[in-house]
Parts: C-alpha cells; sequence; structure tokens
C-alpha cells in the first residue's frame, strides 16, 4: 500500500512536470529532486539497496515538495495572466446593469 501511495506522488509530480504551460515558473529543483529518485533505485538495483531505499525515499519527499511550489508558481502566473480579462468582463457586467436600469 505504501508503495502504491509513492507511485502516485511520483507520477503526478513528474506529470505536473511535464505539464511545462508557464515559463516563468522555475522547475529545476523539482528535475533535481527527480533525479535523485532515479539514482536511488539504481542504487537499489545494484545490490545497494539500504542506500538505494534511503535515496529513493527522500527523492520523492523533495519531489512532492518542490513539484508542489512549481505548481503553485504556475498557478500564481496563470491568475496573473487571466487578470485582465477578468476586469474587463467585470466592466461588461457593470456596464450592462448600469444601462438596463438606466432607462
Amino acid at each position: 500500500m505504501k508503495r502504491l501511495g509513492m507511485v502516485i506522488v511520483v507520477v503526478s509530480s513528474l506529470s505536473l512536470l511535464a505539464s511545462g504551460s508557464a515559463v516563468a515558473a522555475d522547475d529545476s529543483k523539482a528535475k533535481a529532486a527527480t533525479n535523485q529518485v532515479e539514482s536511488g533505485a539504481k542504487k537499489i538495483s545494484d545490490g545497494k539497496i539500504g542506500e538505494g531505499v534511503t535515496e529513493t525515499a527522500k527523492g520523492i519527499g523533495k519531489t512532492a515538495s518542490e513539484g508542489a511550489k512549481y505548481s503553485g508558481e504556475k498557478a500564481k502566473d496563470a491568475g496573473q495572466a487571466a487578470a485582465p480579462p477578468a476586469k474587463t468582463a467585470w466592466g461588461s457586467v457593470t456596464s450592462f446593469f448600469t444601462n438596463l436600469f438606466a432607462k
């Protein structure tokens, strides 16, 4: 069950990194954490089980943390990009009701 949870965390973090729609967000820390997971998995396959499991677990934690930070930055960028149209739309709504009730 713990393995399934780890796999879900890694896959969801990697999918967030792969989406890459905003250029302003820096994903270098998340990529470094993903590389730590990969190197830990390689150590496990090389027979260094203790070191590999430790490094993989730390990498998963860092990947989740940095992936969440990266996603937050991207969401903030998307919100800022949508702000001007939202203000324009609100102006349209207010002018509609002003014109509606002015008659």
